[in-house]
């Protein structure tokens, strides 16, 4: 499947679509919706089953290197609840994340995600200003679209250990049969 396959899921999903357009709202630099909420819907799409209605948080993320402090995180996600408090959403300023994660800086959300755990969950997409929907993949599509299960350079070796216990707590080859690990 393609980039145009993932914006038509996507646009397509009322509860996604609606979502993407409420954090719109908000107007920060380099923002997107990103992991379990791109993740799951695919992977829900090619186990042939009806999109999952949303559970656990939002990924929320964006960038701006003047705005770090984490308050602002806390502030935005209490203006998102107001409009959705239905959502438990979490929202990351990727500006300041290089510092929990042991990084060097990233340059701007799409550099961020490529320190994630896995492949499959470094996507994000946001609802542009005319409408459409555009998609971040700094490391591609094709673990996520052929249900491959497959650590990030950082998490194949000194934080392995992370990456086979979000495996196993998030129980995805157990929601997801299909999924194939290497």
């Amino acid at each position: 499947m393609s980039e145009k396959a993932l914006q038509t899921l996507i646009s397509s999903d009322v509860q996604r679509w609606h979502l993407l357009a409420v954090v719109r709202s908000l107007a920060l630099p380099d923002c997107w919706i990103g992991a379990g909420f791109v993740r799951n819907a695919v992977w829900d799409h090619l186990h042939g089953r009806p999109l999952s209605p949303l559970t656990g948080d939002v990924d929320v993320l964006w960038f701006d290197a003047t705005c770090t402090n984490p308050d602002e995180d806390r502030h935005l996600e209490a203006l998102l609840r107001a409009t959705e408090p239905s959502i438990d959403w979490s929202v990351k300023n990727q500006a300041r994340m290089h510092l929990r994660n042991g990084d060097a800086p990233y340059c701007n959300a799409s550099d961020a995600m490529r320190f994630w755990p896995e492949t499959a969950t470094a996507v994000a997409v946001r609802r542009t200003a005319e409408d459409l929907c555009e998609v971040s993949a700094p490391l591609g599509l094709d673990d996520l679209f052929n249900l491959q299960l497959n650590p990030t350079h950082r998490f194949t070796q000194e934080k392995h250990a992370i990456y086979q216990q979000r495996i196993a707590s998030k129980r995805w080859l157990t929601r997801w049969p299909l999924l194939k690990q290497p």
